[in-house]
């Protein structure tokens, strides 16, 4: 969350920074090499942990998932050899 809040704050400065530059152009390569490009970097790298969470997060419940699914479908034929009229 707070991660967050600091590059917002950040790009504020950063485009107030581009703003003053004398031309266009300057402007661009301020905003760039400053905010967007570092920003990008750092995001991606701090929000490495919390991928790594989700993704083994969604392998657990493809586990569990397919553990219920093995263990109805023995359950079911167990079931269907009870289940089976006598002669």
């Amino acid at each position: 969350m707070y991660l967050y809040l600091v590059a917002i704050a950040w790009v504020y400065v950063v485009l107030l920074m581009a703003i003053t530059e004398i031309s266009f152009v300057a402007g661009v390569m301020t905003f760039f090499f400053y905010c967007a490009f570092p920003l990008t970097v750092i995001l991606y790298v701090m929000g490495s942990p919390l991928r790594k969470r989700k993704r083994q997060a969604a392998e657990k419940a493809r586990r569990l998932a397919e553990a219920e699914n093995e263990s109805g479908a023995e359950g079911e034929s167990a079931t269907a050899k009870t289940d089976s009229p006598k002669l």
